[in-house]
């Protein structure tokens, strides 16, 4: 199963999330990741609408079925921090329960992780 970024596209960072002059960051930084992830063939990359962290903006999460959720944030929208995330994705794809060792992590990576979600538990439905 592929990796997929869900990037905010109305994230603004929080200097201009005021003004709401322009397109916000988020959109920018969807299309960075569309074409920083054209090579691999295990991300997928899409857009939704508020993941309802604007303190952090620009948000993305990373995540694939019965694999560690990531939830990333603060990130300037450049072809250079879409790459770092791509490469992340990239070692989260190849990875069996999504855990990357932090020896491992892209340098535009680090200082941006915000949460981690545990995969849902495969055992008996709750009550």
């Amino acid at each position: 199963m592929p990796t997929t970024i869900t990037v905010c596209t109305t994230c603004r960072q929080p200097a201009l999330r005021e003004a709401k002059a322009g397109d916000p960051c988020g959109e920018t930084l969807l299309q960075a990741l569309i074409e920083a992830a054209q090579a691999h063939a295990d991300l997928r990359v899409r857009g939704a609408a508020c993941l309802m962290g604007c303190e952090h903006g620009c948000n993305l999460a990373l995540s694939a079925p019965s694999k560690m959720t990531y939830v990333l944030g603060r990130f300037e929208p450049t072809a250079e921090a879409a790459a770092a995330v791509v490469d992340y994705a990239a070692l989260h794809a190849g990875s069996a329960a999504g855990v990357v060792p932090y020896r491992s992590w892209p340098q535009g990576v680090k200082g941006h992780f915000i949460a981690r979600v545990p995969p849902e538990d495969p055992g008996p439905p709750a009550l």
